[in-house]
């Protein structure tokens, strides 16, 4: 067994005993910053439309019946929020978040797996890159003791690259018990790299320790926060959700993701207390959904679509957008909303200041012939 097999193997062995039964899967990067940034990914096309709703535009319910959401949260004059994310219009209310709508990645076509790719790899074209753009910039800031951590059975393609990066699968076995554990551990004492490994896996293990049955998504967000709070803990996570595709029956199906997506949210605020002041929440999907509804009471594959960005650090309390309209000559290839802020742009931008790098730069490094849009600024508090 080699160093990276031994390294592997003590640190799944001791995470996986601990019975992470969690979902969303959560990932994690340790850098040097009092800065926190979480990006939660909407895998499956989230509906953008439905989400952040332009309810005074007069094309929207039209198009939009029988989905049309009638009583949006109202944000500003032309926005609203989806009922079910009343922990964001809170977040809203105190200027602590922010939603972006009409934005797209560089990707035109209508794959999930395809636009998944582009999102997390930060190319102009589906598999035109190997790694992430959160490896990327994991790889810009100053490195910590530790390596990045992965509640994954694979590491997503956002955080693979060249910073370190580990993981394991959930374990559906009984939680070990301590005093076997202490048993096991004793067999590494006399090894001088083992034990160390030994114990960086148990700790690994204490700060994931949570009731197996508590897959609730604000749970999920508390065992994030759990770990993001930690004095010597990461400092950035991935939190991967599905379930976003709303082929058919999106009313009910919407409603219930977006009260999940908002208590995973809620999770986070309330497990980070005070560190919430320095944390950044960015949310995006892969693409959006076509305007009118389809046969079936959902939508299909579209193009633009509504990211959201919450955090005690962000410049909130506003809806950001250069929004085209929803009449039949404004809409993308005559059935999509049409893309006119660049998600490359928000990534970069929303990331950059968060840690307090050069946005241009921090562009040119993540995205492959990536523009810097002076239109998005200004998303972080300095």
């Amino acid at each position: 067994m080699t160093k990276m097999e031994r390294r592997q193997f003590l640190t799944l062995a001791g995470a996986g005993l601990g019975s992470m039964l969690i979902a969303p899967r959560i990932v994690f990067a340790n850098v040097e910053t009092d800065r926190r940034f979480v990006f939660i990914i909407q895998r499956g096309a989230a509906d953008g439309l439905d989400t952040i709703v332009p309810y005074a535009d007069p094309a929207y319910r039209a198009l939009r019946a029988p989905l049309a959401i009638d009583d949006p949260i109202k944000l500003d004059g032309t926005f609203g929020l989806h009922p079910s994310l009343t922990g964001l219009r809170k977040l809203h209310q105190d200027k602590q978040a922010l939603f972006v709508h009409a934005v797209a990645s560089p990707y035109r076509e209508r794959s999930h797996f395809d636009g998944q790719n582009v999102l997390e790899s930060g190319g102009s074209s589906p598999y035109e890159r190997k790694d992430g753009w959160l490896n990327r910039l994991v790889g810009m800031l100053p490195k910590s003791r530790g390596e990045a951590i992965a509640f994954a059975p694979t590491i997503p393609l956002a955080l693979r690259g060249e910073a370190d990066v580990t993981s394991y699968a959930p374990s559906a076995l009984p939680e070990a018990p301590d005093d076997l554990m202490t048993r096991v551990g004793k067999l590494y004492d006399a090894d001088e790299q083992l034990h160390a490994l030994w114990n960086s896996a148990m700790e690994t293990r204490a700060l994931g320790a949570v009731n197996a049955q508590r897959k609730d998504a604000a749970s999920v967000g508390r065992t994030a926060a759990g770990f993001l709070a930690k004095a010597g803990g990461p400092r950035v996570a991935m939190i991967e959700t599905s379930g976003w595709d709303t082929h058919s029956g999106q009313q009910a199906r919407l409603a219930n993701q977006l009260r999940a997506l908002d208590a995973l949210i809620d999770g986070l605020h309330v497990g980070l207390s005070d560190i919430w002041k320095d944390t950044t929440v960015l949310v995006a999907t892969e693409f959006g959904r076509t305007v009118a509804v389809n046969g079936t009471g959902g939508t299909d594959h579209g193009t633009a679509s509504a990211a959201m960005i919450a955090g005690g650090a962000v410049n909130g309390g506003r809806v950001l957008a250069d929004w085209p309209g929803l009449s039949t000559g404004a809409l993308y290839q005559g059935r999509d909303l049409a893309p006119t802020l660049d998600l490359d742009a928000l990534i970069a931008v929303t990331s950059a200041e968060t840690f307090g790098l050069d946005p241009q730069e921090t562009m040119r490094r993540l995205f492959a012939g990536g523009r810097f849009d002076p239109a998005i600024s200004n998303i972080v508090r300095k």
